[in-house]
């Protein structure tokens, strides 16, 4: 990764701001980008709107933009797909390349490449839609622990996710989870609270901690809920912290993720943290965890939308 040179809004020439597409996770897309078009047009960015759901990419090139700030959640986004497009087209993009996007976005082969390089991440079994047997729920319960988790491989926002306590509930689930992905991760259940670590440019941001009365922090508690309790500081002590952040840059690299992004973690009671997913493109509303970070930090909403526009320098 590279320092950017670029300081001025003027420098960055006229950037499309991506967002919307056609993935589960529209919605939350259609409010990420709309704050980041105006927290960069509050700085003085020549920005636009870009929805690739209703245009077409060429137009990138035949309306001048010279850079894309991407605020794509999910597939077509997230995956790598898109960031493959902008390179044919020699267009510079914010955050993870087409490698880091398109690991961070499969939750099997990130927690893959992690047990690979020994780095913490709860026991899971993997479900495949074209040869799964209902009956290896028994077993995978049986290895796996009391309660589990079930999700799609790529999909983020928790849809098709569901926490289980038994054999029958687990058939469900996967079946369920079957019409998201052709892939299922089933992870063991890790009781205690949950984490997540910001990284923007090399540096991880404060950690926050989410509080929900839901089973899990599941969509509704992620974007609808006013239960769900947000702390940052998270509470952790220096030491803590440090390492939590370590954790989170040292995690982010092993998937070749690039600019900024976000590492989520389960704390279990003795105290041992879990990687659970990466993110390379997250929420960026005014209520979302990155910006929440950021402004612990000191830095406000417009800024950290500026400072990912400048993750558009990177050299791929």
């Amino acid at each position: 990764m590279t320092t950017s040179v670029i300081k001025s809004a003027a420098d960055y020439g006229k950037v499309a701001v991506m967002y919307g597409g056609s993935s589960a996770e529209r919605e939350v897309s259609l409010n990420s980008g709309k704050a980041v078009l105006r927290g960069l047009l509050s700085l003085g960015v020549d920005a636009h709107s870009f929805d690739p759901a209703e245009r077409a990419l060429t137009d990138l090139i035949t309306e001048n933009f010279s850079r894309v700030v991407i605020a794509l959640h999910g597939r077509g986004g997230e995956d790598g797909s898109l960031q493959g497009a902008l390179q044919q087209l020699n267009i510079p993009y914010s955050g993870s390349g087409v490698l880091g996007s398109a690991l961070c976005m499969d939750k099997i082969r990130s927690k893959q490449v992690w047990q690979s390089l020994g780095l913490p991440t709860a026991k899971y079994k993997i479900a495949s839609k074209s040869h799964f047997d209902a009956g290896s729920c028994k077993a995978i319960m049986a290895s796996l622990g009391d309660e589990v988790m079930v999700k799609p491989a790529q999909e983020g926002s928790s849809i098709g996710m569901a926490r289980v306590k038994d054999s029958e509930q687990l058939n469900q689930a996967i079946t369920q989870a079957f019409e998201y992905d052709d892939k299922v991760l089933i992870e063991q259940f890790i009781y205690g609270p949950e984490y997540t670590v910001s990284i923007l440019n090399g540096q991880a941001l404060p950690s926050i901690s989410m509080q929900t009365p839901h089973g899990f922090y599941d969509y509704d508690a992620k974007y609808q809920s006013k239960s769900t309790v947000y702390a940052c500081p998270s509470g952790l002590n220096p030491d803590e912290e440090r390492l939590l952040g370590e954790l989170a840059l040292e995690a982010y690299a092993a998937l070749a993720g690039q600019g900024w992004g976000r590492i989520d973690f389960m704390r279990d009671k003795l105290g041992n943290f879990y990687l659970l997913e990466a993110n390379t493109a997250p929420g960026m509303t005014e209520k979302s965890l990155v910006p929440l970070a950021a402004k612990q930090a000191g830095m406000t909403f417009a800024e950290l939308s500026f400072a990912v526009l400048a993750t558009t320098d990177i050299c791929r």
